[in-house]
């Protein structure tokens, strides 16, 4: 039975992961004002937010690339494939469908977590689930469309990826020791620089941006994806897989705050109805998840 010292130490780091997770769902939410600003394909902005993205990873921890094991290149492969399929679900649908349908991602989690984790999915995950989705499709309500259909079938293939992703990230996690720990930042090093690499022929092929347009790939380098990594990377030590995407599930609803902040679209009355019910059921689920541990 564990000493009360260490159960204390545990729900403390618990509830630092889930704290981390929501700064990386705000983080992650700044993409849609930044990708705004820059004027430049979307292959191109992948490999160059990648990149500066890899180049503050290594600068912050300088992992070493030596002795990669066959999980971590698949958590690498697993990353890319988000952001990369992510990327180009959005040039063949709509934002709104990209968004949402990428999003059943924790439903992926929650059916293949026992398998893949022995992470079994509770009632209280599942009914967490139900009214996010809910929440989101509110949110989107009146940007939502069945047509595109080649572009929602890469959105769910970026859904796919997105759960696996975070489900190697995790298995690498506690995949090692106390005495020999893994670090999961290296594997998102090395899909930040899989994106740098497969994006590279798009920012020879067309011209670059102006000084805004730089001035937003940095920050969506050092802030958006950089920063994000650095707090996903310790708190997939602490949090499941799902909390691991059921937290930062606030990015799509914040990502038009920021919007509204900085170009005055102010969203309808649905979104606020769904943003609120989305933010509500991820704040529950990590109260009343942390009371029955």
């Amino acid at each position: 039975m564990p000493v009360p010292d260490v159960v204390t130490a545990s729900r403390s780091a618990h509830r630092q992961a889930l704290l981390l997770l929501a700064l990386c769902g705000l983080f992650w939410s700044t993409g849609g004002v930044l990708i705004k600003a820059v004027d430049w394909h979307p292959g191109a902005i992948w490999a160059v937010r990648s990149a500066i993205a890899a180049a503050l990873l290594y600068a912050v921890r300088r992992p070493s690339l030596r002795g990669i094991s066959p999980g971590e290149w698949g958590a690498a492969v697993a990353l890319a494939a988000t952001t990369g399929l992510f990327i180009l679900a959005n040039k063949l649908t709509t934002a709104a469908n990209a968004i949402l349908i990428q999003y059943s991602a924790p439903v992926w989690i929650a059916l293949l977590g026992q398998w893949f984790l022995r992470e079994r999915a509770t009632r209280l995950d599942w009914v967490t689930i139900a009214l996010v989705l809910g929440g989101i499709v509110l949110f989107f309500f009146e940007q939502l469309t069945v047509d595109h259909v080649a572009g929602n079938l890469v959105a769910l293939g970026a859904g796919v990826a997105f759960a696996f992703s975070a489900m190697t990230l995790r298995k690498v996690a506690l995949s090692g020791t106390a005495a020999a720990p893994v670090d999961p930042l290296r594997p998102l090093l090395l899909g930040n620089l899989l994106g740098a690499a497969i994006g590279a022929p798009f920012v020879a092929l067309h011209a670059p941006p102006d000084a805004t347009g730089w001035g937003a790939l940095v920050a969506l380098g050092l802030v958006q994806q950089g920063a994000a990594y650095l707090c996903y990377a310790w708190a997939i030590r602490h949090a499941t897989a799902l909390e691991a995407m059921l937290i930062p599930i606030i990015e799509p609803i914040a990502s038009p705050v920021w919007v509204a902040i900085v170009f005055g679209e102010l969203p309808g009355v649905w979104a606020v109805i769904g943003g609120t019910i989305v933010v509500g059921a991820v704040a529950a689920r990590a109260v009343l998840g942390r009371r029955a541990q």
